[in-house]
């Protein structure tokens, strides 16, 4: 029912004071409404910092974009002496390339397929990173892409495999920072060298070398196809292997497809390079190859890892040249380990260094036999030996200090008799025998220890050590009387660097393994030594003519090469008593074996022996002359410089000796021949000297042997040994006779003493007063009667004759030689002398332009 009101404003009155219940119900929706969005708010601000909190806490341990890290690793290339390529060291094979040397064709292709967008985006396409974001929360990360070309470079360089939420949000962040810091050419080029294409190829400028064999700028349409679609599954689309053909087919296709979309090539183009074969042009695959020759390329990176402390040379892209010569060093492998040498065992082992005599570069190595045989960044023998040298060390530590710094001639006279160090132990010889007084060249030709260790100390140890550090012998302390038999230690490389320095006038030249370094910018640094002079060329000279005799016809014939100038030396260790007794050696168990030797062309050392000490890891007698066969096969294989060594002219020749031109006589107090009219003292020296020998060392046996002698001391012959007495005529001795007071003397060896008649004694005589017999120096010439020669006769078969080369002249009768004769069975044998001529009057000085001592 309707109510009464007095008038409509009164009802209207009353109408506004009653509530609306539609008003009410509108309320409450909107109350509700503004809660929720509130709620929402909220919940969207703690999302959002949850999500900030999040994003920053992912990427707050997110690697640094340091510009080290943006730089590829280059494997070194190592060339040979020809710039032939031998090997490539290093974990990834690749070439750098700028994107100056990238073609268009190259940078379409890839960006077709990787990054359409590339030029414009900031790094990262979110469209595509959405979606992955989105995939990777369910567990299918894999299935999905949506990388930019810039976070495949943070990916590549920065970011482990892992395919997590968090990596995905580090590589977004790190890509936006690259951009900032980089320029577009700049992340395409750190692209294209770093992808994974396949066939040992890293980067782009090295997949078309190992497929194609070709550069860049060279490459068609189809391969840069085949190579673009390569980075989606290196292994999978490589179009070598036979498996992968008709997938890597496919994915060429896709390429060329993308390539046209986005209107790189047109549809003309497109089909004409999909009908192509996508095996047309390739090589065959890349093979994981061995490093060859490793001892040498071992000496080669650890030439440059010590000359070049700061370089990575497994990742720094530098190009190597090396001295190696690739023939020498496969014969020096071939020589150790196949059949060409005969060895007593596979526990033999050998090491030797083969270079240039001049320039001192190393052209091939041996280091090893067997489980010895050196590997890469092992025990390099060639290099790092560390084994006594044994006689090797005489003409570096004794005969060519006396001539360098005494100017010894090279018939010095030298005394082989008893001696003992200064701490009183004796020095033995290898024979366990004493020769008397000798030359030094016939010293070292026979390498006899005593005369040697006498030379030392009378040129003075640190002298002879000074020597032989200039020609790069280590010392690593001051030298000892024994140091001058070779005690110390030394590698072949060590040894043959010395040696060269004999043959190089003088001149050493550090051995080395590297010619230079090129870094990837061309810039280079040289490893080529400089030689330096560190003898006269006079001692070189005179060192290596008496060298030539030791190969000749002293200890190391087996090492002579008929064709070829060779000079050289042996060298041999025993094994301790100690040793002997603990192992039951025999006695004359051989530890180490060398031969160190040179010709113009090149110089080798040699060493032998066993790596530990056991009942069977000695060398015997008959192996001892490995070494030098070792020696001799890489010399006749590879030395073709058959020029000899010249003689410089500060040496003048007298005879077949040598001495240093302008030096004073040879004066010296050990030698019996410095005065034709010295009194007898010498004599008595002598003779006691020799007497002591057959006392102290030869007293029963010597006694056996002089009965045999005296039966054939009656029919007036010469001995093989020497007699305990001198009591027969006409015998003979081993070396020339002590005095001249009987006549017609000499021989093949000595009697204790001269008391008899026409006896040879233990020394030259101090005088040549009595007939027929050579005295203690070569007369002034040889035209007169019964006067000694320079050198004796070739036989001793005729009378008055001695001994076994021919005089320097033959003009007088009943001469004496230098030698003793081959034989003692003509009767009445003149005397030998031990030196050259005084003067010049009948044979006359020889200088260096007129012979060169060959």
């Amino acid at each position: 029912m309707s109510e009464n009101y007095r008038s409509r404003e009164e009802r209207r009155q009353v109408q506004k004071k009653q509530p609306s219940a539609h008003k009410e119900k509108t309320k409450g929706k909107t109350s509700f409404f503004r809660k929720f969005l509130i709620g929402c708010l909220i919940l969207g601000i703690v999302a959002l910092i949850g999500g900030v909190t999040t994003f920053f806490v992912m990427i707050k341990d997110a690697p640094k974009l340091e510009k080290s890290k943006l730089v590829n690793a280059q494997s070194a290339k190592i060339y040979d002496k020809d710039k032939n390529l031998i090997y490539e060291y290093g974990k990834e094979k690749r070439t750098n390339i700028t994107y100056e040397q990238v073609p268009k064709l190259v940078e379409d292709a890839f960006l077709a397929t990787e990054d359409a967008r590339f030029y414009d985006h900031n790094g990262v396409d979110f469209k595509g990173t959405s979606r992955a974001i989105l995939v990777s929360l369910t567990g299918n990360y894999g299935s999905q892409g949506g990388s930019t070309i810039t976070q495949q470079v943070i990916k590549n360089y920065f970011l482990s495999m892992d395919k997590t939420p968090k990596r995905k949000v580090q590589e977004i962040y790190l890509a936006h920072k690259l951009e900032q810091q980089y320029s577009k050419h700049e992340i395409l080029e750190m692209y294209l060298n770093k992808i994974n294409l396949g066939n040992r190829s890293y980067g782009i400028a090295t997949a078309a070398e190992n497929y194609y064999g070709k550069e860049l700028k060279d490459l068609t349409l189809p391969e840069v196809a085949m190579l673009a679609g390569l980075p989606k599954g290196p292994s999978i689309y490589d179009p070598t292997k036979p498996q992968n053909v008709a997938r890597a087919t496919e994915r060429r296709n896709v390429v060329l497809h993308l390539m046209n979309r986005h209107g790189y090539i047109s549809k003309k183009e497109m089909e004409e390079a999909s009908k192509v074969p996508v095996t047309e042009g390739l090589l065959p695959p890349k093979e994981i190859t061995e490093m060859p020759y490793p001892a040498f390329i071992d000496a080669v990176v650890k030439e440059v890892e010590n000359e070049l402390p700061d370089a990575n040379i497994g990742s720094d892209g530098l190009s190597i040249y090396t001295t190696l010569d690739q023939e020498a060093q496969k014969y020096a492998e071939k020589l150790l380990n196949e059949k060409v040498i005969s060895y007593p065992n596979d526990q033999f082992q050998g090491a030797f260094t083969f270079m240039d005599t001049k320039t001192g570069e190393v052209r091939a190595i041996g280091s090893g036999r067997g489980e010895n045989k050196a590997t890469f960044k092992g025990r390099n023998m060639a290099i790092e030996l560390d084994r006594s040298v044994g006689s090797t060390m005489k003409p570096i530590f004794d005969y060519g200090p006396a001539i360098e710094y005494l100017k010894w001639p090279t018939y010095h006279q030298l005394d082989d008799s008893p001696y003992k160090y200064s701490t009183g132990q004796e020095v033995r010889n290898a024979d366990r025998t004493y020769k008397g007084m000798m030359t030094m060249r016939e010293a070292l030709k026979q390498s006899r220890n005593i005369p040697a260790i006498k030379t030392a100390k009378e040129v003075g140890l640190s002298k002879s050590q000074s020597f032989a550090e200039n020609l790069g012998i280590p010392f690593e302390k001051s030298a000892v009387e024994a140091d001058a038999i070779g005690t110390n230690e030394a590698s072949p490389t060590e040894i043959a660097g010395a040696y060269a320095a004999f043959g190089n006038d003088g001149k050493y030249t550090k051995p080395h393994f590297v010619k230079k370094v090129v870094y990837p910018d061309g810039k280079s640094k040289s490893f080529e030594s400089k030689s330096k002079r560190v003898m006269e060329d006079y001692t070189a000279y005179m060192v290596t003519d008496m060298l030539r005799s030791v190969v000749r016809s002293g200890t190391g014939t087996a090492a002579n090469v008929s064709s070829l100038d060779v000079a050289g030396k042996t060298g041999t260790t025993n094994f301790s008593s100690g040793d002997i007794a603990k192992y039951g050696l025999p006695d004359s168990a051989t530890r180490d074996s060398w031969f160190a030797g040179y010709t113009p062309q090149y110089t080798m050392a040699v060493w032998t022996g066993y790596m530990k000490n056991g009942p069977e890891d000695y060398i015997s007698s008959k192996n001892t002359k490995i070494a030098q066969q070792i020696f001799k096969e890489m010399m006749s294989k590879f030395g073709t410089n058959t020029s000899h060594f010249k003689m410089p002219s500060s040496v003048v020749q007298e005879g077949d000796e040598l001495r240093v031109k302008g030096a004073k006589r040879d004066s010296s107090p050990n030698s019996s021949t410095s005065n034709s009219n010295s009194n007898s003292g010498g004599q008595k020296k002598n003779d006691e000297q020799q007497k002591q020998q057959i006392e102290e060392e030869k007293k029963k046996q010597e006694q056996k042997q002089n009965e045999e002698n005296e039966n054939n001391d009656q029919n007036g012959q010469g001995n093989t040994i020497p007699p305990s007495s001198g009591d027969g005529n006409n015998q003979g001795g081993t070396t020339p006779p002590s005095n001249g007071s009987g006549n017609n003397q000499g021989g093949t060896t000595p009697p204790s003493n001269g008391s008899g008649n026409n006896q040879g004694g233990t020394t030259p005589p101090s005088n040549g007063s009595g007939n027929n017999q050579g005295g203690t120096t070569p007369p002034s010439n040889g035209n007169g009667n019964n006067q000694g020669g320079t050198t004796p006769p070739s036989n001793g078969n005729g009378n008055n004759q001695g001994g076994t080369t021919p005089p320097s002249n033959g003009n007088g009768n009943n001469q004496g030689g230098t030698t003793p004769p081959s034989n003692g069975n003509g009767n009445g044998d003149g005397q030998v002398s031990t030196n050259p001529p005084s003067t010049g009057n009948s044979q006359g000085e020889t200088s260096a332009n007129q012979n060169d001592g060959q």
